[in-house]
C-alpha cells in the first residue's frame, strides 16, 4: 500500500522528469537523434596491456 505522501512524491518525480524531457527536446530541436533520459553505462577497458594511457 502506498500512502498519500509516497503517491505525491511519485507524481512530483514523474512531473519533473516530464519537464526535463520537454526542456531537452526544446533545446535540441531540430535534431536528428532523440534525447536520452538515461545515462549510458561506463565503457569497459579494452584489455590491451601493452598500451599505456
Amino acid at each position: 500500500m502506498t500512502d498519500a505522501k509516497t503517491a505525491d512524491t511519485e507524481t512530483k518525480n514523474k512531473k519533473e522528469l516530464e519537464e526535463e524531457l520537454n526542456e531537452g527536446l526544446e533545446d535540441s530541436f531540430p535534431g536528428s537523434d532523440p534525447v536520452s533520459v538515461t545515462q549510458p553505462a561506463p565503457s569497459k577497458p579494452d584489455g590491451d596491456k601493452r598500451r599505456k594511457g
